[in-house]
């Protein structure tokens, strides 16, 4: 995979976007850190990229939901647990909006 910094970027977009037209996907730095990558497309498979970066995009979300979960001791809850919790939820909710004239 290329590394293309943000001063070649500004400077040399042209080679950026000659390596992307070769298909070569490249990371984008800036003070050595990646930032971004970059991943050729072209009109016809735009969107089916950006479905997959979307996906993506979820799958990390959902890593991070069951990292937190683990972190916090949630992902040992028995569905009963859960269950409780949500009606205990629900009635908060409707508790406070019967106090706030909202019911």
């Amino acid at each position: 995979m290329k590394t293309v910094t943000i001063r070649d970027f500004r400077t040399r977009p042209r080679a950026v976007q000659e390596a992307l037209s070769r298909k070569e996907d490249a990371v984008l730095t800036a003070n050595g850190k990646p930032v971004a990558i970059m991943v050729p497309v072209t009109a016809e498979t735009f969107d089916s990229a950006i479905d997959l970066l979307r996906r993506m995009r979820a799958i990390q979300a959902l890593g991070e939901i069951r990292r937190q979960a683990a972190e916090n001791g949630t992902d040992k809850l028995t569905m009963a647990e859960i269950d409780d919790i949500i009606d205990e939820t629900r009635k908060e909710r409707r508790a406070r909006a019967r106090r706030t004239g909202r019911a």
